[in-house]
């Protein structure tokens, strides 16, 4: 990014906050033109206070995804979180098959360091041994996006990364049935289908909807089929309490075109190194919610639910420069390697919210109790067949078989005490307990393992909010974190490996100070500094011991920081002059700025292990910036959308180039994306979407695992279309 751009964006939206600052007004939801009303939808930060939930003095972001502001088709998340400063996005694929995001230095990889809900209830597979999100709603079933920054840790839990909620559609209260549906066909032979109905017939309401996606993939070998399907049932027994039960599931197959070197990738970023490595996850989420009002101040909310299911891959794994061709003393391909998750997951969470009198003015206190159990059988390193198509059998067992073992108890407080009318204190406390169990045997079935630990962490956080007027707030937090130690870490990899029985899980502190609010329905703002503490990260490390065999030591590596700043300025540029038009023009600049390196540390490289101060930490881009130009106009919605990010390095050594590919410098790239939404006859609407507009030639990240290892290309130009009803 050159330095004129830095200089003169922030300048246009001083100049266009100076303008607006004329039409000061209390912000409207909605816009009359023409007797077609447009939701407004701006994004937001959350109230003081939602269900149970207190949000004052956090840094929080509420959106609402429109067909016309992204690409709800094929879930473009750069698109829909594009309002949403220092949004990291792995871009694994063009399907949007996995939602891989990350903040402030976590690690984007299937949002791993990212409490991920659905109607408030986790989706993540494993959310201390494996979190990794292997789960994914279709956006075109989402009414709502709530966003906690790292403050999130008290309230919903301990991750760095915050804590993001898809809340999910409803049927329409005025009908006894309502239908919609909308279907999309675009390049590569992608296609699209979304079906819901919905209603309320007496005390009960109901929501289902039925989500099927497939497609070639933007390179050869990259075919995709996704399903998702969703019902909600809820009974209204009287005016103060409801019940709900609701039912999830995703699956997909997608076929993985493997990992690029550098050379492959320059040469050419399309090509496919692998035909027969496929993937598929498959996550049933079934849940029951309990919510009871018990009076205007104090309200209850219950929710149980099971995650099961599993994720399997077979694949040749090998580095990019190593071709999967067929093997001459063989006469066939070479045994591919099959690999098997099963999870079995259940939570309950209690939550009750008393507000009351303190003095002439109402505080609010909140309470909750949280009880997580997850068992996963993990089966690795299988022999599969020969055969290039999917299939998970056998020839070989197993050479990792364990049972893995997770028991959470967790039970947070806090407590908004409004001590003026404008300035509010919410100090809050979790207390958390973990015992992990693992089990089993590694190196080809020949080492045992057995690990046991039990831990305890006491969390605090403070919350600072002051209300400058109607429109504008100042916000500060500070908040502890922690991230608990995979499964991946206390299992060796080989008889080479060791583990620190002393490993610790990584701790640390997220904090906020940040400015806020909007002038009328002409422009809005937020923006905040931040600083992230995360100790004790965890690697390996290089030992000889004392029969001088060299041995890799898992343990804690080192500590890392990330500070920096994250702005987000929209301003009307006809409203703020007309604010009668029958039509807008919104632009919008989301920015972020983060130094993320490492503070103490060593790790492994080459036999020696080499120091890590100073060095950034893997996958930070030190730049994000999303900017774009929103069109209303009566039926009529269009975004075009302009997407930097800076460069990052793939490891902890910032390994600058690697000739597998696997590691090295993820270069900066720029990119633009286009949505539209044209509304006709009430029911109807027409969608149109371009990604990538202008080809760019670009990749998110480098891997040394799964799915690669090398270069994952990001996909180049592709479109979509799609046609829509609701009745």
């Amino acid at each position: 990014m050159n330095t004129l751009y830095k200089i003169l964006l922030p300048a246009l939206f001083i100049c266009c906050a100076d303008v607006a600052q004329a039409q000061h007004k209390s912000v409207k939801d909605t816009l009359q033109l023409d007797s077609v009303i447009i939701k407004e939808s701006r994004p937001k930060h959350l109230p003081n206070i939602s269900g149970t939930n207190i949000f004052a003095g956090k840094k929080t972001f509420d959106i609402f995804p429109d067909a016309g502001k992204a690409n709800l088709a094929n879930n473009n998340a750069r698109m829909t979180f594009a309002k949403v400063p220092g949004v990291n996005v792995w871009e694994m694929d063009g399907a949007g098959l996995q939602l891989n995001i990350g903040t402030r230095g976590t690690d984007t990889h299937r949002s791993i360091e990212t409490n991920i809900r659905q109607n408030g209830y986790n989706t993540n597979s494993d959310m201390f041994g494996y979190p990794e999100n292997h789960y994914n709603v279709p956006f075109q079933a989402v009414s709502e996006i709530q966003i906690v920054r790292g403050s999130a840790a008290l309230q919903f839990g301990s991750q760095f990364g915050g804590m993001v909620n898809f809340k999910l559609k409803e049927g329409d209260s005025t009908k006894v049935f309502g239908f919609e549906s909308e279907q999309s066909a675009g390049s590569n032979r992608f296609f699209n289908s979304y079906n819901a109905i919905g209603g309320k017939v007496g005390k009960v309401s109901y929501y289902a909807f039925y989500s099927a996606r497939t497609g070639d993939g933007w390179r050869p070998d990259a075919a995709f089929n996704s399903r998702a399907y969703y019902a909600n049932i809820k009974y209204q027994f009287n005016d103060k309490g409801s019940i709900a039960f609701q039912f999830s599931r995703s699956d997909y197959r997608q076929q993985i075109a493997g990992g690029l070197t550098d050379a492959q990738f320059d040469a050419n970023n399309r090509q496919s190194t692998r035909a027969r490595n496929f993937f598929n996850p498959e996550i049933n989420i079934p849940a029951l919610l309990f919510n009871y009002q018990f009076d205007k101040d104090t309200r209850l909310e219950v929710t149980s639910h099971v995650l099961f299911g599993q994720r399997n891959s077979v694949q040749f794994i090998n580095t990019a420069n190593i071709p999967d061709t067929v093997n001459a003393s063989l006469k066939t391909y070479n045994p591919r390697q099959v690999d098997r998750d099963y999870y079995a997951g259940f939570t309950t969470e209690a939550r009750l919210l008393h507000s009351y009198k303190l003095g002439d003015l109402k505080s609010s206190f909140t309470a909750g109790v949280r009880y997580f159990e997850e068992t996963t059988k993990r089966k690795q390193k299988g022999t599969g067949t020969v055969g290039s198509d999917f299939d998970l059998s056998l020839v070989k067992d197993y050479g990792i078989d364990l049972r893995l073992h997770t028991l959470n108890y967790a039970a947070f407080a806090e407590n908004m005490f409004q001590v003026t009318e404008a300035f509010t204190v919410t100090p809050g406390v979790r207390f958390e307990q973990i015992n992990t169990t693992n089990t089993g045997v590694i190196v080809n079935r020949t080492v045992p393992v057995s690990y046991k630990d039990k831990r305890n962490f006491p969390l605090f956080g403070t919350g600072l909010q002051y209300q400058l007027d109607n429109g504008s707030q100042f916000y500060g937090n500070f908040s502890q974190a922690y991230r608990p130690y995979i499964y991946a870490a206390v299992t060796p990899a080989d008889q080479l490996t060791i583990i620190d029985p002393n490993i610790k899980d990584s701790k640390g502190y997220d904090a906020d100070l940040g400015y806020r609010g909007h002038i009328s329905t002409a422009f809005s703002f937020d923006v905040n500094a931040f600083y992230v503490y995360y100790g004790n990260r965890a690697g390996t490390l290089t030992q000889t011991d004392a029969s001088n065999v060299t041995h890799l030591y898992m343990t804690n590596i080192g500590n890392g920081v990330a500070k920096g700043v994250e702005a987000f300025t929209e301003v009307s540029l006809i409203r703020s002059f007309d604010k009668s038009a029958g039509s807008d023009l919104r632009l919008f600049n989301s920015l972020s700025y983060t130094h993320g390196r490492y503070t103490s540390g060593a790790i492994s490289q080459n036999g020696k292990n080499v120091s890590l101060v100073g060095n950034h930490l893997e996958g930070t881009p030190d730049w994000i910036d999303r900017a774009g130009l929103t069109f209303l106009s009566g039926h009529v919605s269009s975004t075009l959308q302009y997407n930097y990010v800076g460069k990052s390095f793939s490891d902890a050594n910032n390994t600058t180039f690697n000739v597998t590919g696997a590691t090295g410098i993820v270069p900066s790239y720029h990119l633009f994306d286009w949505a539209f939404n044209y509304s006709f006859l009430k029911n109807y609407h027409l969608t149109a979407n371009v990604n990538n507009i202008f080809n760019a030639k670009y990749f998110t990240r480098r891997i040394n695992m799964y799915p690669g290892p090398g270069i994952l290309p990001a996909d180049g130009r592709t479109f979509n279309i799609g046609f829509g009803v609701k009745i």
